[in-house]
């Protein structure tokens, strides 16, 4: 007999699939699921598709999961893709993965930034940027830093993706794919970190300190330092704390003191 392994998957998954009522309750633990039959239409079939992988059958994912996503289901798509890049359920396979995610943005990239949907929209252009960045051994997709550029600016101006904002700055900050400018990766990562995004709010307290590429603003950066660390989650929080541990080393305790207290003011009213 079976056994039911509830797999949760990314946080935007499950985010979809509340929206669209397939998690109102505990996914099922059948052994068999519904024939996916022509008659099925697009948005049961990522239904099924959906609870068969909440619960672990992966075999039967997959297979409800292209059913929804021939027909343009695009939850469906996004979901196939990120399943391929993480080697999630099935063999990892980044050119797969990258079809998918370019399938979304080719059908999508002008749809209202502000439905429902959006999240799903913009993640996509973030992952075709990431694969545009780091290239795809043995395919066509070649490293290129500036359709990486391109893809992460859809996603950050048109889609206001906090993901897609951190790679841009960065982009800024190195030269790569867009003119080095320091300032303009200050401005992204402003954006980014008042949408909570650890890294980004991290990052931009680390050159707030530093003073090296912008005006040092060390009661500012600290404060962003100590948002960061506050939130960050155990992916984050090794890399925070160093940064955080040096930011420490070089603010007096004034400045710690005022930074402290504007942390907390915002952490308190970002939970409001």
């Amino acid at each position: 007999m079976r056994t039911c392994n509830r797999v949760l998957g990314s946080a935007l998954l499950v985010a979809s699939l509340t929206l669209s009522g397939v998690i109102a309750s505990q996914p099922a633990c059948a052994d068999d699921y519904p024939e996916l039959s022509e008659d099925v239409g697009p948005v049961k079939a990522f239904r099924f598709g959906a609870r068969a992988y909440l619960s672990g059958d992966f075999r039967y994912a997959l297979k409800a999961l292209e059913h929804a996503a021939k027909a343009g289901h695009a939850i469906a798509i996004w979901k196939l893709g990120k399943m391929y890049a993480d080697g999630d359920g099935v063999d990892e396979d980044d050119q797969r993965a990258f079809d998918y995610f370019r399938q979304i943005a080719n059908a999508h990239a002008d749809d209202n930034p502000h439905s429902q949907m959006a999240s799903v929209y913009s993640n996509a252009f973030v992952q075709l940027g990431n694969y545009y960045k780091a290239g795809i051994p043995g395919s066509q997709v070649e490293q290129n830093y500036g359709e990486a550029a391109r893809m992460y600016m859809h996603a950050a101006t048109y889609f206001g993706d906090a993901d897609a904002q951190y790679e841009l700055a960065r982009m800024y900050l190195d030269g790569s794919g867009v003119p080095r400018d320091p300032a303009q990766s200050i401005r992204w990562l402003y954006s980014a970190a008042k949408k909570e995004h650890v890294a980004a709010q991290a990052l931009l307290g680390d050159l707030l300190i530093s003073g090296a590429d912008v005006h040092a603003r060390p009661v500012e950066g600290l404060k962003w330092l100590l948002i960061a660390k506050n939130k960050a989650g155990p992916a984050d929080r090794d890399w925070v704390l160093s940064l955080h541990f040096k930011a420490m080393q070089a603010t007096s305790a004034d400045q710690q003191s005022a930074a402290e207290t504007a942390a907390n003011a915002w952490i308190s009213s970002a939970a409001q």
